[in-house]
């Protein structure tokens, strides 16, 4: 990825959030926790550039969890640049008390040196993480993700993959506390995360 690329991304991607915080609302809907992850936390390891990352590694700090993949054309950046942006309107106290991991639905293309480079260009507090087929799938379905490998000979390597868009949030104890709806505005996206942190 070049610099220049990345930086006009950037700035459609910011121009596309501001727009979205005048504009957009979401309305809330009812969800219920996937009955697995919010039994165990939906704990698993898996692989960074710097070697196993574990979410039980993060208890006591609020964990945004997010399934995407860094070939992904408009659905990841725009999620993670809102999401970027609500940790930047963070107070320090308040952002050293929460993370992000990054996991990868495409283990075929994202090796975790590259899942770093683009982890980085967004915000310093998230983690791009990988594993293999079997285990990044047990972990979707414990959280109640999806994702699939569709064929498109226009996409680089052959192949695009559908996958849902909300971040899902961990509380303190490690447990699964709710989401944030695709495309949430980053002011919305600090007012979810204040009502975890601020919770006894």
């Amino acid at each position: 990825m070049s610099e220049r690329i990345l930086l006009a991304i950037a700035a459609l991607l910011a121009a596309l959030v501001v727009g979205l915080g005048l504009f957009w609302h979401p309305e809330p809907t009812e969800w219920q926790l996937p009955k697995l992850a919010s039994a165990n936390g939906g704990d698993f390891t898996l692989q960074s550039v710097d070697g196993p990352v574990s979410l039980s590694d993060y208890r006591g700090k609020v964990v945004l969890v997010y399934f995407g993949y860094t070939y992904c054309p408009d659905i990841c950046p725009t999620s993670l640049v809102a999401t970027a942006e609500g940790l930047k309107q963070l107070k320090p106290e308040e952002l050293a008390k929460v993370a992000m991991i990054f996991i990868s639905v495409d283990p075929e293309r994202d090796t975790p040196a590259r899942l770093k480079e683009y982890v980085d260009f967004f915000h310093p507090a998230i983690v791009g993480v990988t594993g293999t087929p079997d285990s990044l799938a047990d972990i979707a379905r414990a959280y109640g993700a999806f994702y699939a490998k569709q064929r498109v000979d226009t996409a680089g390597g052959g192949y695009v993959v559908d996958h849902s868009a909300d971040t899902y949030i961990v509380g303190p104890d490690g447990k699964l506390a709710g989401k944030i709806a695709h495309a949430t505005p980053p002011d919305q996206v600090v007012v979810a995360l204040r009502k975890y942190l601020n919770q006894p």
